[in-house]
């Protein structure tokens, strides 16, 4: 058994760490085993208990039940994992994987839209996502009802990625049961909850920035306001990735939400080309791959004045971590350890955008 995997297993499933608290952890000490270790004396410095860390039983039955559903786990910042993906600051530290791996090595873009979408909308994206496949794009999606079907019925042949929202072996909708399972055999399934998880409210956004951080850009097609699919467009806006929209009629309010974004600036899609026009070369940023790294180490006296003037600077409105270092005048590694014990300590409210609050 890979222990490395173990432990950072262990690391990801500890209630209180999410993605960016695994990654500053990851960035501080080194490797995974050396966090846990250093979990309880984090938490005491942040004035709380720590969290409980699943024994490594636990996780290995993880691990095994991937296994025996045919999959494989990917670990941030090494092997196959998407580059794209890495580049996020949340970006999830493990995932499950069971198909074609191969899917993760060329060009993505993102497809969503309305559940109850039209025929005509449901039509479009099918024949889109083909057209894309066919030069070169691998359609990514999240296996909902409507549009995400279409896609990647499209992309089928070609290539796509359903993103799930519970975990790999979990089915959602239902009646998406063949069509996982094709996915599963030709495409590439992508979970980042454990086995068994079933989908519930709050993995939905979870999901969402795991299919745009996989692709160049994201495309909506019909689309609600204050949908799901919005909150996608709006995730890969933050990341810096294109969004894109097929308009819709005025008269139809499914296409409100996607006639809004080409008024917020998304650029209107009418065929493959104006996608592919859109999608262009990568940015520079986006190739990096995200790499664990140990920040040089400070003295215990240095750390306890650094926590006393991080939370002092905190309270219960969110400010961006970077406004804290500024206002501190200390290293982005000191400010960042304080917040970790802050948070391992359960006092601290992590907000999007970067943004911190105090409990």
């Amino acid at each position: 058994m890979n222990d490395d995997l173990v432990d950072r297993l262990r690391l990801i499933r500890t209630p209180r760490i999410g993605p960016v608290t695994h990654k500053q952890l990851m960035m501080r000490f080194g490797s995974a085993g050396d966090a846990i270790a250093a979990i309880p004396d984090l938490a005491r410095r942040g004035r709380g208990r720590p969290p409980k860390v699943p024994q490594p039983g636990e996780v290995m039955r993880e691990i095994e039940a991937v296994q025996r559903l045919g999959g494989h786990h990917l670990v941030l910042g090494q092997g196959r994992y998407p580059r794209l993906l890495a580049t996020l600051e949340d970006a999830p530290p493990v995932l499950s994987v069971k198909g074609n791996l191969e899917l993760l090595d060329k060009p993505a873009v993102a497809m969503v839209g309305a559940r109850n979408a039209s025929a005509a909308a449901c039509r479009f994206a099918r024949q889109l996502a083909g057209e894309l496949g066919r030069a070169g794009q691998v359609v990514v999606s999240g296996l909902a009802r409507g549009i995400d079907s279409a896609a990647h019925d499209g992309s089928l042949e070609s290539g796509t990625i359903g993103v799930i929202a519970g975990g790999l072996d979990v089915v959602y909708p239902p009646q998406n049961e063949a069509r996982q399972a094709d996915i599963a055999e030709r495409g590439l399934l992508v979970a980042e909850m454990p086995p068994g998880t079933e989908p519930r409210a709050r993995h939905f956004p979870y999901r969402n920035r795991v299919i745009a951080g996989l692709a160049a850009g994201t495309v909506v097609v019909e689309a609600a306001p204050k949908s799901g699919s919005l909150i996608t467009a709006r995730l890969a806006g933050e990341m810096g990735r294109e969004v894109m929209a097929v308009p819709g009629s005025p008269l139809d309010p499914r296409a409100r939400g996607g006639n809004r974004l080409i008024k917020d600036g998304a650029t209107l899609i009418e065929n493959a080309d104006d996608v592919l026009a859109c999608l262009g070369p990568l940015d520079d940023r986006m190739e990096r791959v995200a790499e664990d790294r140990a920040d040089a180490p400070s003295t215990a006296t240095e750390d306890d004045a650094a926590s006393k003037t991080v939370e002092d600077l905190l309270g219960p409105v969110a400010v961006g971590v970077d406004e804290i270092v500024r206002q501190s005048g200390l290293p982005p590694a000191q400010v960042q350890l304080a917040l970790l014990e802050l948070d391992l300590a359960d006092r601290l409210d992590r907000h999007a955008g970067g943004r911190v609050s105090l409990r």
